[in-house]
C-alpha cells in the first residue's frame, strides 16, 4: 500500500469514529438532561415553564457538539488537509 492509500483509509476511519463518538455522547447527555427535567417538573409543576425553557437551551448547546463533530468529519473526508502532501 502506498502512502496516499494509508492516509485515505485513516481519514475514513477517523471520520467514522468522530461521528460515532460525537453522536453518542451528546445523545447520552441529552437523555440524562431530559430525565432530570422531567423529574424537576414532577417535583415543582409551578416552575415547569422555566425548567422546560432551560432544558431547551441546554439541549441546543449539547446538540451543537454533535454538529461540530459532523462538520469535522466532513472536513476530514472532503477537504483533507493531508492529501496534498502525498499527491504530485
Amino acid at each position: 500500500m502506498d502512502a496516499l492509500t494509508i492516509v485515505v483509509a485513516v481519514s475514513i476511519f477517523t471520520a467514522g469514529f468522530t461521528v460515532a463518538i460525537g453522536g453518542m455522547m451528546p445523545s447520552k447527555g441529552e437523555g440524562e438532561a431530559l430525565t432530570k427535567a422531567i423529574e424537576s417538573v414532577a417535583r415543582q409543576p409551578e416552575q415547569a415553564n422555566t425548567i422546560i425553557r432551560l432544558f431547551f437551551i441546554g439541549a441546543a448547546v449539547v446538540e451543537s457538539v454533535a454538529i461540530y463533530s459532523l462538520v469535522i468529519a466532513l472536513i476530514i473526508l472532503f477537504a483533507n488537509p493531508f492529501i496534498h502532501l502525498f499527491t504530485k
